[in-house]
């Protein structure tokens, strides 16, 4: 009966650490290749009209908004 609950135990503990895990939040600096605008989003580019600028995925939006104040083609805006 015990092992029954172990068992149960354990899968829920999984399927909360994976669920965690996807919920991560990421941030890209991008450029709108019209405007020539850079902004920070928080989903990878996928269009060919905005292109990521910068050289790395950042965990929080701080982090991106220090970057992109460093990145050439950025900081011109």
């Amino acid at each position: 009966m015990t092992g029954k609950y172990l068992i149960a135990a354990s899968l829920v503990s999984a399927c909360a650490v994976t669920a965690s895990a996807q919920t991560t939040t990421e941030y890209y600096v991008v450029q709108d290749s019209a405007t020539k605008k850079c902004t920070i989003v928080d989903k990878k580019p996928a269009t060919s009209t905005i292109v990521q600028v910068g050289p790395m995925v950042f965990k929080t939006r701080t982090e991106a908004e220090a970057e992109m104040k460093t990145i050439t083609v950025c900081s011109s805006n």
